[in-house]
């Protein structure tokens, strides 16, 4: 219980902060504040905290899928695949609307991430550093693949904009597709005695009866769609999926079930946090969220590889 208040304690405040943060004053009387808190702060606070919760739920599954707590969506080619789908729409039928992109976005990321699957087949397991290694190989030859087309098309500042999670732009409007990801969240939540079996191994999950590459295929579509929602809505955001599933696990031990709603109220705040980090340090300028989240992320991820592993539990 003292767990829960504090967390929901600190998401408040988090909340709070972002919505009273902004280039217009909330109390000068020069803007309506119910206004401005409809169009612009409530919609920011929004897409960052669905954003954080479904890449850190993303993290969850990948890592399940791959047997290896060094993966998640950014480092398996994930976003790179959907910006490139999102690219080929804008460039094939500019005029598509948000869903039709979304949609070619998501399915372009599953095909990415397919593709990551079916190279982590022949990479030996004995070092866990070997297959994110191969991932941002992977996803090094897909963003290059994007950036010589957007290059050769004059597209290179929106593939920019796809690449750098920034919730400057977001707005009433804007974001609602996000809100996709509580949905998938909700599902993750009731397969998520599946996805644990799915960490076991292929044949250990089959000898316990799971349908293997079902419940495989189910999760990378609700990583994928999760991932093209946040490229075509923000932009890209690294880490989240990483550093949130691995510091929780270290916290609470390995229960996916206990694990998953604080894994998803911690992803939704560190994102937050970062956003509200980048609005304070060189105010009234902004730094993107994803630029904040980085460094927090590159530092967590060094502390991960060099920290002596805790007694596992749960």
């Amino acid at each position: 219980m003292t767990l829960r208040l504090g967390i929901l304690a600190g998401l408040l405040a988090l909340v709070m902060a972002s919505l009273s943060i902004g280039a217009a004053s909330l109390w000068s009387g020069d803007f309506d504040a119910a206004w401005l808190i409809a169009v612009s702060r409530f919609p920011r606070t929004a897409a960052a905290l669905l954003t954080g919760a479904g890449l850190a739920l993303a993290g969850v599954i990948m890592q399940q899928s791959v047997q290896n707590r060094l993966v998640e969506p950014g480092l398996t080619g994930t976003p790179e695949a959907a910006t490139l789908g999102l690219l080929a729409i804008t460039l094939i039928a500019p005029g598509t609307a948000v869903i039709g992109k979304m949609s070619v976005a998501a399915a372009s990321a599953l095909a990415g991430t397919f593709g990551f699957l079916a190279l982590s087949r022949f990479v030996p397991r004995q070092d866990p550093m070997l297959l994110p290694l191969v991932g941002i190989i992977y996803g090094g030859i897909l963003g290059a693949v994007g950036l010589w087309f957007a290059w050769t098309t004059d597209l290179l500042q929106f593939v920019g904009i796809a690449m750098l999670g920034d919730f400057s732009g977001v707005m009433q409007g804007r974001y609602e597709l996000l809100w996709i990801i509580a949905a998938l969240s909700a599902l993750l939540f009731l397969i998520a005695d599946r996805i644990t079996i799915l960490g076991l191994g292929e044949d250990y999950a089959r000898s316990l009866g799971l349908n293997y590459y079902q419940t495989q295929m189910l999760g990378l579509v609700i990583v994928a769609v999760t991932v093209a929602v946040v490229v075509v809505t923000v932009g890209a955001m690294p880490f989240v999926g990483l550093i949130v599933p691995n510091l929780i696990s270290r916290w609470r031990g390995d229960n996916i079930r206990a694990n998953l709603w604080i894994v998803a109220l911690s992803g939704g705040a560190l994102v937050l946090a970062s956003d509200v980090v980048g609005r304070v340090v060189r105010y009234p300028y902004e730094i993107p969220a994803a630029t904040i989240f980085a460094v927090f992320g590159a530092a967590v991820f060094l502390w991960l590889l060099y920290a002596p592993a805790r007694r596992q539990h749960g």
